[in-house]
């Protein structure tokens, strides 16, 4: 995705490429994406910001008495997917969202991230996201729906013919690449029919489209293979779930700030108070990285994913780990989001809460260096660790106690997404579920 297009520039691929669909894009609260297709000649129109769409009938977006939203179109988002046809292509521009009076709908979350970039760059700095996404491939039924299942077998780091998903992760990365993203690497996960795809790092807001991007395109690729392409955290009991790991890189005039070669660890100050800001905010944080109930059931597994509130250098059982490299390379991972939040307000949130952190010299605990799993309840509290909410139930009233956290989403986002939050709590409360049956019946 280039970031010089113009509209002229756009105007001419479409004609040049035979592009006849171009799709205006934009996720929800919880970052489904959602689009409108329009046709090559309502293009110009498009980008003059004249195309309207029902907010109303976006959950958590506007009422219906105040429901006409504007598709404003970020030019240096618009590419040409790949997997259609090469007659009558189709493109995607994605889109921020404005009320008619030219203002920002403060229910985008795409405007959310753009609030917290604003702030990072009063600052001085600039905000960089790399991250590694997990997801299973399942087997579909005669119908094309999803089943649990697979007939696939492979381990870490297997390959065909073990990896019977091998050629449908090629295909994948050929057209990420295809679309302008930054692939640094694939393979098989710890799972079977468990893959991973890395992606570079990019600037924040890119780096949040790309996220919404390679979704669509992993769930694309892999339909074309009769397999589904499921980011749940934890799908199958008794086996490892599946993360979004992030990778933060923070610089001021274009040097790293988090890098320090005189310190024992080579990390600034600057870097222990950006993950002072993390660790203080994680569990309210929670409820918008881990945003189902689902989440939790991966959290508390025990199968490399974090549940304790800690950080390391190198050491992946915390929440926080420091990578190896150092030098310009220093960066900040963070372990336990998932892939079904909202990417613009994952990023937003983990920010803010670093910013915070710098703002307030807010330092961490020290760096645990021992595997966290292994470790007695006695022996984290000695540490001074505490625990990541262990349900959505718990996530909720953590965001609602952050006070900071409720000013960066904004009080409709902040609004709307608890109030739905707390009704798929409640629904999933009242469900009667097949273990209880089979203990209890």
């Amino acid at each position: 995705m280039s970031n010089r297009w113009t509209k002229e520039d756009i105007l001419q691929k479409v004609e040049e490429e035979d592009v006849e669909f171009i799709r205006l894009q934009f996720t929800d609260l919880f970052g489904n994406l959602k689009n409108v297709a329009i046709t090559a000649k309502q293009l110009e129109k498009a980008l003059r910001r004249e195309c309207v769409f029902d907010g109303s009938s976006i959950e958590g977006f506007a009422k219906i008495e105040d429901s006409d939203l504007y598709f404003y179109p970020d030019l240096s988002s618009f590419t040409i997917f790949p997997w259609r046809p090469q007659q009558g292509k189709v493109a995607r521009i994605i889109c921020d969202i404005y009320r008619p009076d030219g203002t920002p709908f403060l229910g985008d979350p795409r405007y959310v991230l753009r609030k917290t970039i604003a702030k990072a760059k009063e600052m001085g700095y600039h905000f960089e996201v790399g991250n590694e996404c997990e997801f299973f491939l399942f087997d579909t039924d005669e119908n094309g729906n999803p089943t649990e299942g697979s007939q696939e077998r492979g381990g870490y780091f297997d390959l065909g013919p073990t990896d019977l998903g091998e050629n449908v992760r090629r295909d994948m990365v050929l057209a990420l690449e295809d679309m302008g993203l930054c692939v640094e690497a694939s393979h098989h996960e710890a799972a079977p029919a468990q893959h991973e795809i890395d992606f570079g790092p990019e600037e924040v807001l890119r780096a949040a489209d790309d996220m919404v991007t390679s979704k669509l395109a992993i769930k694309t690729i892999a339909r074309k293979f009769g397999l589904y392409a499921s980011f749940m955290p934890k799908p199958k009991s008794g086996q490892h779930g599946s993360g979004l790991h992030l990778y933060f890189s923070l610089s001021k005039d274009g040097e790293n700030v988090f890098c320090d070669t005189e310190d024992p660890l080579g990390l600034s100050p600057t870097a222990r108070y950006f993950i002072g800001g993390l660790m203080r905010h994680i569990k309210g944080m929670s409820l918008i990285l881990n945003p189902v109930v689902n989440s939790y059931k991966r959290l508390s597994s025990g199968y490399e994913a974090p549940a304790d509130i800690a950080w390391s250098t190198g050491n992946r059982s915390p929440l926080i780990r420091i990578p190896s490299e150092r030098g310009e390379s220093t960066r900040i991972e963070l372990r336990s989001p998932d892939s079904m939040g909202n990417p613009y307000l994952t990023l937003a949130l983990s920010l803010a809460a670093g910013l915070d952190g710098i703002t307030h010299k807010i330092l961490p605990n020290e760096p645990v260096s021992g595997n966290i799993n292994e470790l007695s309840p006695k022996e984290k509290e000695g540490l001074g660790l505490s625990k990541l909410p262990a349900t959505l139930e718990e996530a909720i009233a953590e965001l609602k106690a952050d006070t900071f956290l409720k000013e960066v989403l904004g009080s409709h986002v902040y609004e709307q997404y608890v109030k739905a939050k707390e009704e798929e709590w409640q629904d999933y409360s009242g469900r009667v579920t097949d273990w209880e049956l089979e203990k209890y019946l």
